[in-house]
């Protein structure tokens, strides 16, 4: 019941607003721009991928998003760090490793008295954690650099769609007098 309620509140709260886009200009302008030659590039979207797997950022910079670049750079480079750091950690490991298993009792880990401080077991465990971390960088780095690429041709194909004043998107209610139960409904119009 309650939910009923909420649904009429907010068809009651949409209807009050019309989603048409607006623009500044006038009838004749809108137009002749209609009229224009070249509203709509069809190769956008695969020029703004393409630049965007040229150079990551590059495709968003084409669409005018300027505000993603840094995302884009920060996510990369985060994923590349951790790639980098895990990289390092299990060569220190592998490292240590390999010269216990030659007898030497010099590594890092090893410590100042005759007790290691990690055993060759986990020694182990860690270059498998870290191995498994670093792999793990490297498939969330190829994912965000594929995602950079959907983002920018996505992006392109949004730009392009008719944003024009006679499309128009209005939810309403229309209550039945005889049962007292409301209808609800979307509706869609245009104007030609």
């Amino acid at each position: 019941m309650i939910n009923r309620y909420l649904l009429i509140v907010f068809f009651c709260a949409y209807s009050l607003t019309n989603f048409a886009q607006t623009t500044d200009k006038s009838e004749n302008e809108f137009d002749t721009e209609q009229s224009g030659a070249n509203l709509m590039d069809p190769l956008a979207p695969s020029r703004a991928a393409f630049y965007s797997a040229i150079l990551p950022g590059l495709g968003q910079a084409v669409n005018k998003k300027y505000w993603k670049i840094p995302i884009v750079y920060a996510a990369l480079g985060t994923s590349v760090y951790l790639y980098m750091r895990n990289s390092k950690s299990y060569d220190r490991f592998r490292k240590a490793y390999k010269r216990r298993l030659g007898g030497f009792t010099d590594d890092e880990f090893y410590g100042n008295s005759t007790i290691p401080l990690l055993s060759n077991e986990s020694l182990i465990r860690a270059q498998r954690t870290f191995k498994r971390n670093k792999e793990l960088s490297i498939l969330v780095t190829v994912g965000l650099y594929a995602l950079n690429i959907i983002d920018a041709n996505v992006d392109a194909h949004l730009l392009q769609y008719n944003m024009d004043k006679n499309l128009a998107v209005n939810p309403f209610i229309d209550f039945d007098t005889p049962d007292t139960s409301a209808q609800f409904g979307l509706s869609l119009n245009f104007k030609f």
